[in-house]
């Protein structure tokens, strides 16, 4: 079986990568620069102009989904699935949102029409609707020790977050197995916890006191852009953060760990891996 995976420049490309090449697999890795990658086969794809020679071959595509908020993202995926029927493809596996068919993110925006053009596209699917990952949050805990808190809109919303490389473990036992072409599985963590909590836990770990400090979803989005962050995505995960406070990012029904036949990262796991 031939397995091709998008953005593998990425962050989660990469561990998807990694994941199959420890189950035995030899990968085709996509990526618009693909002499940024070594040790695998590589070849040069762009979501916006899918060249079909670089899915010669390819019996399962792995499309993770565009991290390109300004753009035309759900145009990029669509241009892809064109472009994978086109070369004969025989299977996506998609990296879709958590309760995608339900959810009102603005992220979901580019997973809504990505999953309907697939349901439509006549080649078998597998959509793995990936939850928030826990680096997300590990990601500012830098910041957070330099100011004693850690900003949020999620409230005391439960958050079931799971490591990267849970995520690249389930996109890989996916690829692998045909018997997972018309599924759809909700990924997330086995154990839950609040902004509150993960504040608890650095303060634990680090031995400083910091304490989670919730804002309103316009303030939270007005402090990202303080620290940088492009406007598109300040104001996305602010919004995420305010439909988390709802609930938006929990979910217990433990498909992930299912899947990848262990236990998920515990969020202290992660915390400790940032810290080091």
């Amino acid at each position: 079986m031939t397995i091709a995976v998008t953005g593998a420049t990425g962050q989660l490309g990469r561990l998807a990568i990694a994941a199959l090449q420890a189950r035995g697999a030899a990968p085709i890795a996509l990526a618009r620069d693909p002499s940024k990658l070594a040790g695998v086969t590589a070849r040069a794809f762009d979501y916006n102009a899918p060249d079909l020679t670089a899915l010669a071959g390819v019996e399962v595509l792995v499309l993770i989904s565009s991290n390109d908020l300004d753009g035309d993202r759900a145009g990029q995926h669509l241009r892809v699935i064109e472009a994978a029927k086109a070369a004969g493809v025989q299977r996506v596996v998609y990296t879709s949102l958590l309760h995608a068919d339900a959810s009102t993110m603005t992220l979901v925006q580019a997973h809504k029409p990505t999953e309907a053009a697939l349901a439509a596209s006549g080649l078998a699917v597998t959509i793995l609707r990936n939850g928030w990952y826990t680096e997300n949050y590990t990601a500012a805990l830098g910041a957070a020790l330099e100011h004693g808190a850690i900003l949020g809109s999620a409230g005391q919303g439960q958050l079931s977050t799971a490591a990267r490389a849970d995520y690249a473990e389930a996109i890989a036992v996916t690829a692998l197995d045909a018997a997972h072409a018309g599924k759809t599985y909700e990924l997330a963590g086995d154990t839950s916890y609040t902004l509150t909590d993960l504040a608890a836990e650095l303060s634990r770990q680090s031995g400083r006191t910091v304490t989670y400090v919730n804002l309103p979803e316009a303030e939270y989005a007005a402090a990202l852009l303080g620290f940088g962050l492009p406007p598109t995505l300040a104001h996305a995960l602010a919004d995420s953060d305010r439909h988390a406070a709802a609930g938006a990012l929990f979910d217990d029904s433990q498909s992930l760990s299912r899947l990848i036949g262990r236990p998920t990262t515990p969020m202290a796991e992660t915390v400790r891996a940032a810290l080091a």
